[in-house]
């Protein structure tokens, strides 16, 4: 193995699902289409779940069929005292710090979100940067080109060299495809997308030693 970035995502990934948080932002999700464009109650669970197979994500699908101010959306979903359901863990951070790596968030949320979530969690100086849903103008994964646009972004020309991690096995996909070494947070069945199943984080200094171990990473390649 000869890995030299690592990919996480965010919401989902750097803490646990159950702990509420992201149902809460589901929610602020359905009423800003009720609020915001009018929308029925009734409509929009199957709405935003078509938007989702169709486009990713809510945002995409709201983008496309309703010309939303992307900036109001995001400020509105994220709204939320993420100090209510979020709590920093010192292990987690001596675990990623201790990882040999260039180290990025990629994530379909804006980097104001993703900041707060980083504060919160105590991990913000933890991280080489932050790849966000402007960075990749607004496409979202799964979509290919925000996978193209990102590593680009974090100047990466070969992804087999990038361990990426995140809670979805659709965003999984199109990193495996691209030779990327794919893992997946959470206890979910097997799935070819998905090189490592690891339950938490937390979990992956045991899971997946090799990574501590056997690196070959040089910080002069990338000086």
């Amino acid at each position: 193995m000869n890995f030299e970035t690592i990919f996480f995502d965010l919401d989902g990934t750097l803490y646990d699902n159950d702990c509420g948080l992201w149902e809460v932002i589901r929610q602020r999700m359905a009423l800003y289409m009720n609020e915001r464009l009018g929308l029925s109650w009734e409509i929009i669970p199957e709405l935003r779940r078509t938007y989702f197979e169709t486009y990713g994500t809510t945002l995409r699908g709201l983008q496309a069929n309703y010309q939303i101010d992307a900036d109001d959306y995001l400020q509105f979903v994220h709204d939320i005292p993420l100090q209510d359901y979020i709590k920093p863990d010192p292990n987690l951070k001596e675990m990623i710090q201790s990882l040999p790596y260039r180290k990025f968030i990629f994530t379909n949320a804006d980097s104001r979100h993703a900041e707060r979530v980083l504060n919160a969690l105590k991990l913000d100086n933890c991280f080489d940067g932050i790849i966000d849903v402007r960075a990749v103008n607004f496409y979202c994964k799964p979509e290919p080109e925000a996978y193209q646009i990102a590593l680009q972004k974090a100047h990466v020309s070969n992804p087999q060299t990038v361990v990426y991690l995140d809670d979805s096995i659709h965003n999984l996909s199109p990193a495996a495809q691209l030779g990327m070494f794919t893992i997946l947070v959470g206890n979910y069945e097997a799935d070819r997308a998905a090189k490592l199943i690891i339950p938490r984080l937390m979990d992956l200094r045991e899971r997946f030693p090799e990574l501590w171990e056997n690196h070959h990473y040089q910080n002069s390649n990338h000086g």
